[in-house]
């Protein structure tokens, strides 16, 4: 029987609205910072450690804002509002940058279902989202 696998991401928010972002070394693709969520770890830690060694930025995680499965490899994604407490931005092994973007910047370098999780973690809503996708695409509720 397959298993899935569990990842952790951080939209981390700043004052000015801005969101924190990488650039993967591996795929050159946009995303917020996150990761593989480690057996030993509760998911607010697991956070709080990938935006860190990927970003160089301390968070205080808010709330958990989506779930997100991927259909495809069976990655599934929770992801989670925070704000910057402190560090400075740097690059690591896994990012080539590391910038903060506006809403409209998110939206014109990120694929969609990096996207959303942006636009969803931004959005007022109190329940979190849950959405599926193939990778690339959203896909509809069953």
């Amino acid at each position: 029987m397959p298993l899935h696998s569990v990842s952790v991401a951080g939209v981390v928010v700043r004052e000015d609205g801005r969101i924190l972002a990488i650039r993967r070394a591996d795929n050159g693709t946009w995303e917020p910072p996150g990761g593989v969520l480690e057996l030993d770890e509760h998911p607010e830690q697991g956070v709080a450690r990938e935006v860190l060694e990927e970003t160089g930025i301390r968070v205080e995680v808010e709330r958990l804002t989506g779930v997100y499965k991927n259909m495809t490899r069976g990655v599934i994604a929770l992801v989670f509002r925070c704000r910057p407490t402190g560090g400075v931005e740097s690059t690591s092994v896994e990012s080539t940058a590391v910038e903060w973007l506006t809403r409209q910047e998110v939206e014109d370098r990120m694929g969609e279902v990096y996207a959303v999780r942006i636009l969803d973690a931004l959005d007022v809503v109190a329940v979190p989202r849950v959405r599926a996708h193939d990778g690339r695409r959203l896909l509809e509720s069953a």
